[in-house]
């Protein structure tokens, strides 16, 4: 059985999407990194967590209009269910013209100590939403209420977000540049993967400073490079 320890979580939060996402596609694992997703701030923080899933389907009068028994009883669910830790990701089909969630949904995620939130489609009451801290992702803002476009149909089932399949129990990590999706079996050895390529990076933006060239250097190291690197790792660690 696959763990997520906090040492994984807290070294995932060490490392950029740009990162993770390399290291999965050299594993093969090519679609993962969600189109058309973007953070609510560029200064919030960064985001990781186990994906706790919603799907929307398109609304439907009889099913989610102001007469329907079970108006928003689904929505009400995820943000009392989805665990502390996990990030609630919403398949909203990619529709932004009405909010998938707002601020007081996003504040209660908050107080039970959820993770963040992922859409692709909008959210409102941007303001109050900054003010709860939570990190949220989105394609855009939307503030029409979502019972015009939106009927929340289930919970925690295989969901489709940003044209990424997103799985329940998937790792989820986002950060300036986005959102990207790591299956928790890969979850370990991309972080050791990833460590290493950040340290080779910090060693490159060195060299860069200094005066040299890319060929040789980034994205592929020659010989000399190479031997170069495994002193400066010495040096760093004696």
């Amino acid at each position: 059985m696959n763990e997520f320890t906090l040492e994984i979580r807290e070294a995932l939060s060490r490392l950029g999407t740009a990162t993770i996402t390399a290291a999965l596609a050299r594993r093969g694992i090519r679609n993962v990194f969600m189109q058309g997703v973007a953070p609510l701030s560029s200064d919030q923080r960064r985001m990781v967590g186990i994906a706790y899933t919603m799907r929307f389907l398109p609304a439907r009068e009889d099913k989610s209009g102001p007469t329907a028994l079970n108006r928003g009883q689904i929505q009400v669910q995820a943000m009392e269910q989805c665990p502390p830790g996990g990030v609630l990701v919403i398949d909203s089909r990619g529709d932004a013209r009405a909010a998938s969630a707002g601020d007081l949904y996003i504040g209660r995620l908050k107080q039970r100590g959820c993770a963040g939130i992922v859409t692709d489609g909008g959210l409102r009451d941007s303001d109050g939403i900054l003010k709860t801290g939570l990190p949220a992702f989105q394609q855009r803002p939307a503030s029409p209420p979502n019972s015009l476009v939106h009927l929340p149909i289930d919970l925690n089932l295989p969901i489709a977000c940003g044209g990424v399949a997103v799985f329940p129990g998937d790792v989820v990590v986002g950060d300036r540049d986005g959102v990207v999706v790591v299956p928790i079996e890969l979850a370990e050895a991309v972080v050791q993967e990833g460590a290493a390529s950040a340290l080779y990076e910090e060693f490159a933006d060195e060299q860069l400073a200094q005066g040299r060239a890319l060929p040789g250097l980034f994205p592929n190291a020659d010989d000399e490079t190479k031997h170069a690197f495994e002193s400066w790792k010495h040096s760093r660690a004696s």
